[in-house]
């Protein structure tokens, strides 16, 4: 009872929160839909209902939200492409969520704990200057590329369309020199009235109006985007927005219309060797980009609750199970969602499962009204999330810390930017392994010189890994020293003892006198 009444208390957060989400994820849904070579762009709306609903009611995580992820478009495309058939590649996905279910038994999200805090905050900064920049096109008016889209290197919507592959022609700064040479006046006034009104909302007198803060900014940022854009339409079409300016849902003519947009599995191909390695590669890329995704939430969140991440495999598990039964695409726990909805002021996953629910009833009820949408009022409140992520004093603060943190950080923010969230993460995790090693080399032993006296100690365990930097310690000391070594014994691996009796070899014969000290 005292679950549900808090669940209730924090509705009137949730609630606009929710609204929020659903304006971001709806343009976001369709447009990997695209990139991932669906049959059907319902696909992808299907995924953000199931990620709403399905991974929303069970997962524990309080601010986290999944859908499907631009992180995985590359895997599904070469998926489809390769079982040469989407009903083929339904089964891959339901096998990939039974996959994550036993990730979860057998505890394997702990591996989620030994991600760097550096690499995921320059995560969420690369994620914040990346929906920054791709954003830039479509706000001003330049729709070339699908909204979704974070790979550094793409191709555009008309490229998917025609199954061509120019991807090396385009990527993200090209397309901001495009659409700053060939601007779209309309999309421009359509996308500085919504980012005005985002702006004003933000203020604190319209925080504290009691009337106006009931109000979500970008529910009526997108409000005031269609109102303009119909002004445009009747008074001056020059300007008019249409096309790919704006969202475009499927329009089914009727209920058997809609019905025939689901797509269910074929499980005739189940001993097929390639569906298995597509559906073990959907598992663990899926495991890894949710586990990153709800640890970057939980760290963003400014509440104590951690997100117990075998139960969130689990949740992801029964969500792809879920997507692959009727038709969706593969699903993940999604960064910008989340960060959306925790920049929205989400206190629950109540925002969560009812952004499913907007979804699901606006692609039934209202989806002509959801097409009317301009991408440039969309691109606004991206924008608006995008700076939350990447503000200054987010490097300022990470600086402070040292080189050891400041430059896994940013090199993880220059390789997500460059390449896509998954590579640059490694590099960012390599970059990470590197300087702690470095630490650890410049830390675990220490000299001291007193004259002709040298005091060699092991601050703690150390390994083969410190070999070398123990030799190079052995060889700075000069003949006919002293040298007293204090060890625990219990912390030196064979490696060490062995650099250790080397150098009491070598020592007879340059008149160095070595004192053991066990401590």
């Amino acid at each position: 009872m005292g679950k549900n009444n808090q669940l209730l208390s924090n509705l009137r957060y949730d609630f606009p929160s929710s609204i929020v989400v659903f304006l971001v994820a709806l343009p976001l849904c369709l447009g990997i839909a695209l990139a991932s070579g669906a049959p059907t762009l319902f696909a992808g709306i299907i995924s953000g209902i199931v990620g709403g609903l399905v991974i929303g009611t069970i997962s524990k995580s309080s601010v986290s939200v999944s859908g499907p992820a631009a992180g995985l478009t590359v895997i599904v495309l070469n998926g489809i492409q390769t079982l040469n058939s989407f009903e083929i590649f339904l089964t891959a996905i339901i096998i990939a969520g039974a996959l994550q279910i036993v990730f979860g038994v057998i505890r394997a999200g702990l591996l989620g704990n030994f991600f760097p805090v550096a690499v995921i905050k320059g995560m969420l900064a690369a994620i914040g200057l990346i929906l920054i920049l791709k954003q830039i096109p479509h706000f001003l008016g330049y729709d070339a590329d699908f909204e979704g889209d974070q790979s550094f290197v793409h191709m555009s919507s008309y490229e998917i369309f025609s199954n061509i592959s120019k991807a090396g022609e385009q990527n993200t700064f090209t397309d901001i020199i495009h659409a700053v040479l060939n601007p779209n006046i309309g999309a421009i006034i359509v996308g500085v009235i919504a980012l005005l009104i985002l702006i004003g909302w933000s203020i604190k007198a319209v925080k504290n109006n009691r009337i106006l803060s009931l109000i979500p900014a970008p529910l009526l940022a997108v409000v005031a985007a269609i109102v303009t854009n119909l002004i445009f339409v009747s008074s001056f079409p020059e300007l008019a927005l249409s096309g790919n300016h704006l969202v475009e849902v499927p329009m089914p003519k009727s209920f058997d219309e809609f019905k025939g947009q689901f797509t269910f599995p074929d499980f005739s191909a189940i001993l097929n060797k390639d569906l298995w390695i597509v559906a073990v590669t959907i598992a663990i890329i899926a495991s890894l980009e949710s586990l990153l995704s709800i640890d970057a939430a939980d760290k963003l969140n400014p509440g104590p609750r951690v997100t117990p991440p075998n139960r969130e495999l689990i949740a992801q598990g029964v969500g792809n199970m879920t997507a692959g039964l009727i038709g969706g695409l593969p699903v993940t726990a999604v960064i910008v969602r989340s960060s959306a909805n925790i920049a929205a002021g989400a206190r629950s996953k109540m925002s969560a499962i009812l952004h499913g629910v907007w979804l699901l009833l606006a692609v039934i009820f209202i989806p002509r009204l959801l097409n009317m949408i301009p991408l440039a009022a969309l691109a606004a409140i991206l924008f608006q999330v995008g700076f939350k992520l990447v503000t200054p004093k987010i490097f300022a603060e990470t600086y402070r810390k040292g080189w050891s943190q400041f430059l896994p950080f940013v090199i993880t923010v220059i390789a997500i930017l460059f390449s896509d969230l998954l590579i640059g993460i490694m590099i960012g995790m390599a970059a990470g392994i590197f300087f702690v090693m470095r630490s650890n080399f410049s830390s675990a032993i220490s000299v001291t010189k007193d004259k002709g006296n040298y005091l060699i100690r092991f601050k703690k365990d150390v390994s083969f890994l410190n070999k070398f930097s123990l030799r190079k310690a052995f060889d700075r000391i000069p003949d006919s020293s002293y040298v007293i070594i204090d060890i625990n014994k219990s912390a030196l691996d064979h490696d060490i003892r062995e650099t250790i009796e080397d150098f009491r070899g070598s020592a007879e014969h340059r008149d160095i006198t070595i004192e053991i000290k066990q401590s």
